[in-house]
Order: structure tokens, then sequence, then C-alpha cells
């Protein structure tokens, strides 16, 4: 059987000496020389024809050198050819494609426009990356020929590092959803998610597409928010949609989808097939943009139910019109307002960020507002901002979101008093895999309690009724204490609880779904023999990419039993005389009879994935598992062509042989065959009610559960079957496909 890889969250130590690029305590130093002496003219010919890169001699990041570097010049208000410190777009790898400043291959560069304040952007990312996945950001002083242009944010790039790193892949369908060429009142298509119809043309110059396809994913999922909204949560992350309305309210932050122009965000499909949406572009956040909501302006007083009727905001209008979502907004509001507002969190965390850039604000030579503006920004409003019609006033942060605590202390909405979440738990903390048990919760003042879990950190949440009948570890019925029956069956376990009235609802943990609960699976270490080096590739070109699309080589680990084993803390090395060079992180469990792969790419700091701080050579080498004291496998590898792969033949026996690969799967041990031509292709894949198989050759079909249990088979079948999957419980499935010449091809599929 084949396993559900659980994609790995770690804090990584670089190993480096420079600086972290997004450091808040710091401010960068970004160095840019050009050849030539009007780069100012030719940047600005470039930003209003075709918007292309310039090409500067080298970029100095902090004192590490990058040569030949693309730049240009970025942003809409904010860019203007009479600034003398206009936003900035660099590309490191425009020319040279292998050259990263720890893993970064853009900085963008905002110039502070339209902010007395200087720390906007970088404060409004410092308190939405509590609530959902989001860019980082901080401050680099920019020189451009040796001549200081100012302080500027650093905002990350949403690119695929970004969409691997947070949502685990790269291939999906990934959108920009800001208008081509620029927002404005008088602008035509708005990325406002509204249904205009199927032809994509209608929707190209609201979104810009960023992947090589997707626009019939786009068109689906807005089809759905706007007229299927009860399915929505398959096309849409809803939480996270959720948590980006309650930032945008809370913040009074307008220049986003809450305010007139619908826009800065990103949407990526994921690989659960649900677009998840990313905040973009926070420099006019606090109430700095002056467009106002398209249905009123903002202020302190802005309403939370603010455009819940417009029809140019059916996101908002939808959510809100649905008394679940509703309930969970306004609960998303409280936590947000309550954790960083009333409690003055932001301005402890203000205060830090402008003790960092205070003596480069004075230094600044081309800053938009005095020093002693920025010096009275978080309680002096300062008239003479920029955005559509120039002239508003930017209120002080601190006097703007005193205002707004005040001023839902006394709104209808946000009064409503929710349920009171006392304990919750389950039934066995460390449940074995495969193990049902109960999560159980206290509630008071409720009327509906929920239960959202998941079994591998990858998939998406599912949500389910808990029950007060005494039939579900609740004990007695009607005692407000609420039990779901789960099975721990897959690497990890993940869950928090809603609890939910006619008035109002509450989270545990209130975070959530960005933070959860979570147990610790009584998995066991593997023993000598149950994990084995299966197979391995030194010299990867086009066999598979790594998440990060890169082509590095790779080690296969196979799990020989039934059980699930934990790998977590075991090390793997190429060097016999150094046999802790790798640790393999917590949380690492390998389900039963399955493959584990490990990208031996040096890399480590690549998130997704598990990823070596060492590379194999393809002239031979050495791979060897082990507990730090006992060996558990280890085999000697011999030169190894482009693509070819040293495998067990056969599998789970002694001997080693040269392969034709068979990445993740069982191996194929026909020395010097080429790789199999025949790929099954499965799906959608999450599935819910149906799942398709295209076969290009006759094979036999055979479904399991990850209990061995057979719940589907067909012999002889080719071209595209449908397999009806309603009736299946949730879960991980492994589907075995047998072609005519003896091949056995492997796929996971998830039910959900």
């Amino acid at each position: 059987m084949k396993y559900l890889s659980l994609i790995l969250l770690c804090s990584l130590t670089y190993q480096f000496s420079a600086q972290d690029l997004y450091d808040k305590n710091t401010v960068q130093t970004v160095e840019v020389f050009f050849a030539q002496a009007n780069w100012d003219a030719l940047l600005d010919n470039l930003a209003q024809t075709t918007e292309d890169y310039l090409l500067a001699d080298s970029v100095r990041i902090n004192g590490i050198v990058f040569d030949s570097v693309g730049v240009k010049y970025k942003g809409n208000s904010s860019y203007n050819p009479n600034n003398n410190k206009n936003p900035l777009h660099i590309n490191l790898d425009w020319v040279n494609s292998n050259q990263d400043y720890q893993g970064y291959t853009s900085l963008k560069l905002q110039n502070l426009y339209s902010d007395p304040s200087m720390i906007r952007e970088v404060l409004s990312y410092a308190i939405l990356e509590n609530y959902m996945d989001c860019p980082k950001s901080n401050f680099a002083n920019v020189y451009i020929n040796g001549t200081l242009r100012g302080l500027y944010s650093s905002a990350e790039s949403i690119d695929d590092r970004f969409n691997t790193n947070h949502y685990y892949d790269q291939e999906g369908s990934f959108f920009k959803c800001n208008p081509i060429g620029g927002a404005g009142p008088f602008g035509g298509t708005s990325p406002d998610l509204k249904y205009l119809g199927t032809d994509s043309t209608l929707y190209a110059n609201g979104y810009e597409l960023k992947s090589t396809y997707g626009w019939t994913n786009l068109i689906d999922m807005i089809n759905t928010l706007n007229n299927n909204f009860s399915t929505i949560e398959d096309k849409l992350d809803l939480d996270r949609a959720i948590w980006m309305l309650a930032f945008n309210n809370v913040l009074v932050n307008l220049d986003s989808y809450s305010g007139s122009f619908r826009q800065n965000y990103y949407l990526y499909k994921d690989l659960n097939n649900r677009f998840i949406p990313t905040v973009w572009d926070l420099n006019m956040s606090f109430n700095a943009f002056p467009g106002g909501t398209g249905s009123g302006s903002g202020g302190p007083t802005l309403d939370p139910m603010s455009n819940s009727n417009s029809n140019n905001h059916p996101l908002i209008k939808k959510i809100l019109a649905d008394p679940l979502y509703n309930r969970m907004y306004m609960a998303h509001i409280r936590t947000m307002l309550q954790e960083m507002f009333a409690s003055n969190w932001y301005i402890t965390q203000a205060n830090a960020l402008r003790n960092t850039i205070d003596a480069s604000v004075q230094a600044d030579p081309f800053k938009f507002y005095t020093y002693t503006q920025y010096q009275n920004s978080l309680t002096t409003a300062v008239t003479g901002g920029g955005g559509p019609g120039g002239g508003n006033s930017i209120p002080g942060i601190q006097t703007l979101m005193n205002g707004r605590v005040t001023y839902f202390s006394t709104n209808q909405n946000y009064t409503l008093v929710a349920p009171t979440i006392t304990s919750y738990g389950a039934s066995n903390p460390t449940p074995a895999f495969n193990e049902t048990f109960f999560i159980t919760s206290a509630v008071t003042n409720e009327t509906a309690v929920y239960l959202g879990y998941r079994t591998s950190h990858e998939l998406r949440f599912t949500r389910i009724p808990m029950f007060d009948d005494g039939g579900h570890g609740d004990g007695g019925a009607g005692d407000h204490t609420y039990g779901a029956s789960v099975t721990a069956n897959g690497p990890i376990f993940e869950y928090y609880i809603y609890a939910d009235n006619a008035n109002a609802g509450l989270f545990s943990p209130q975070r959530a779904e960005h933070e959860f609960h979570s147990l610790d699976l009584n998995i066991p270490a593997p023993t000598v023999g149950q994990v084995q080096i299966n197979e391995a590739m030194s010299d990867n070109d086009l066999t598979h990419d790594d998440p990060y699309g890169e082509s590095n080589d790779w080690v296969e680990l196979h799990n020989t039993t039934s059980d699930a084993l934990d790998l977590s803390g075991l090390y793997l090395s190429d060097d016999a005389t150094l046999p802790l060079k790798w640790v393999i992180p917590s949380n690492t469990v390998i389900l039963p009879n399955d493959y584990l792969i490990i990208w031996t790419d040096n890399d480590t700091l690549q998130t997704t994935g598990l990823h070596t701080n060492f590379k194999l050579g393809a002239s031979g080498d050495y791979v060897r598992l082990s507990n730090g004291i006992t060996i558990l496998d280890q085999v000697t590898l011999p030169a190894l062509l482009t693509d070819e792969s040293y495998a067990r033949c056969p599998e789970s026996g002694v001997v080693f042989d040269y392969a034709a690969p068979t990445f993740d799967a069982m191996n194929n041990c026909f020395a010097g065959t080429e790789p199999i031509s025949f790929e099954p292709i499965l799906y959608p894949n999450p599935a819910s009610d149906m799942v398709n198989l295209k076969l290009t050759q006759q094979a036999h079909i055979e479904v399991m559960d990850m209990n061995g249990r057979e719940v589907f088979t067909e012999g002889n079948a080719i071209g595209l079957v449908q397999l009806t999957t309603s009736a299946w419980t949730n879960g991980l499935y492994i589907v075995v496909i047998r072609d005519n010449q003896g091949e056995t091809h492997c796929l996971k599929l998830i039910k959900q």
C-alpha cells in the first residue's frame, strides 16, 4: 500500500551567518548598482510601457553580492515618475536562475507612500500572521549607485515558493486579484468575485493568471459562490476568507476586497481543490485609503456588517447572509479586537518597530512626511495623503484603534453573548494509529457544538456535529458535555471546537482554524528491518520534481510492516564517519506498508517535504539510516546514470540492482528498462461523491482502505472509469492498478 505523506512544518535554523531577510528587529541593507547613469529615466520608461525589468549590474543584500539582477518600479498610486523614491521589485534570478537569498528570489519593496507612521504595512502583517498565512514583512534601507534612496518596507513575495511553503505545492491554479493596469473608480472589471458567465475573457482584466492554467477552476468557484453557495466550502477555504474579511474590517483596511475596489488579494487552489485567499498590499491599512468601502466610508465606526447588502461584494454578502458563517465572522472579529487592540498588543509592537527604524527614518532623504509627523503619527492625523483624489486625512493609528475598541463595545452585533467552552479533551490523549476514540467538550449557553479535525496537516478540516446524547463518550444526555467519535487514521490528529447559539459563536482555540489543538499519537519507532532504504536516485532530471519544482536527488524509505512507525529523531547520513548528519524532524510518520521520500538536496530552508543537509554523488555514494546508535539500514550506491535508480530487487529483499525509477511506489526491478509509460490519472483528488480514473491500457483495479479492506474492484478496465465514493468513509484509500504487463501502480485517494 502507498502512504499519505506527512508534510512537515518545522522551524529551521539557517546554516549561515547572514541575517534573516525578514527579521523585524533589524533594518536590511539593499544596494543596487546600475551601469547607466540615467537609470531612473530608464525605469520610468519601462514602468509606463512594457513593465519589464532593467538589468542591474549587481545587487548587494546585507553584504552578499548577486550579479545581473532584474529591477523595476512597481505600484499603482504609490508610483509616480516625479518621485525620488518609488516602489521596487528586485528579481534575483531574472538572469541567473540559481540566485537566491535564503531561498527568496524576489524582493518587493514599498516606498511608504501615504503612511506618515512608516509602519502600517509591517504592523498589519505582524497582526495578520496570528490568524492566517501571510507574507513576512520588515524594513530595508535602499541605496542605488551608492546613494541612499530611503527607508522601504519589504514584504515577502506571494509566489510559487510562498505557495509551497504554506499550501504544500505549486501546481495549483494561481491568481493575483488586482485589475490589470491598476484599479480605479472608472475602471472596468474588478476582482470582486461576481459571476460573469463561463467565458474567461470576461474575467481577464480583473484577475491576473499566475499559473499556466486555471480559468475554468476560478470561474467554477465564482459560480459556486454566487449560485450554489451551500457547497462553497468544497471550492473555497471559507475560514481563511472569513479571517480576511474580519481583518479588513477591524483594521479598516479598505484598499482590499472589503473596499470600493475589491482587490489586493491572491487566490491559490491547494491540494484539497479549494482556493485559498492570501492578503496582499497593506501600506494603506488603518484607514489610510480614501476610497471607502464602496457603500460608505471607513473610520472608527466602520460597521462589521458593512457591504452585507452590496451586490459588488458577493463574498461579503453571501457570508454575512448565512447565520452560521455570520456568527463565525463575528467570533473572529471579537478574537482579533480583544487580542490585538483592546489589550494594546499592537501598541507594544508598533513602538518596537518604531525603535528599530527611527534612525533610518531620520536619515531618509526622500520620505513623504516630516520626521515630526512620523513621531506624532500614532495619535495625530495628517492631511495630504495619497490615493484616489489625494488630500485625504490619514488618522493616527492609536487614535483610530482606540475609537474602534470604543465603537465595538456598544455595537449590537459585537456585544451578543457567545457560548462558553469550559473544557475539552480526548478519551485517549495518546491514541494508537487507526484507534477510534472520542473528543469531548463541556459547553454552556450553547445550542450546537461542532468538531473540526484532520489527520494530516495538508488536509482540510472536516467539521462534524458533536452530540450531548450520552452515546458519544459525553457522559449523560443533556449535561452540556458533547462528544464525537473519530479515528486516528493518519500520521497526526489536529482539531478544534466551535460552539454556537442563536446569537454568537466561539472557537477553541480562538484562532482556529489557523491554530488548533493536537494529540500525540502513540506510534512506535522502528526496529531493524521494519523500515528499509528501498530506492535511491543520485542524478534526477525527469523522474519527479520536489514540491518546489526542482529535480533533486532522493531516497525512498519503505515501511515493511502493517503498523504505522514514527521516524522522528532518526538519522540519515551519506557519511559513515558522521552518522548523525541529518535528523529526521519530529512528527514524521510512515504509514503501514508505505513509502516515504526524502529529498537529498542540501536545502534545509525548504519546509514542505523532507530535505536533507547533504546531496548524493552520481559517481557513487553511501546512505545510512540509524537511531544514532543502531544502524537500521544502509546501502552503498554505485555510479548511476541520469534518471537511473538503485533499488531493492525484489522489494524487501537484501539485493539491490539498477532499476527504472518507481518514485513513491513498489519497485520495478527490470534493470535497464525505460521508465513506465503507463501512467493512470486519478481526479478529482480529494474526492467527495465520485472520482474518475483514466486508463490508457487495459488494467485490473482494486481499491482498499487503510485497514486493507477492499471497497472496489473491476477487471479488464480501460478508458474512463468512474467510481462512486459517496458511501465511503472519509479518509485515505489506496488504488492499485495492475496492467497487462504485470506492472503495478499504486495511487493515493483521499475521500472527504
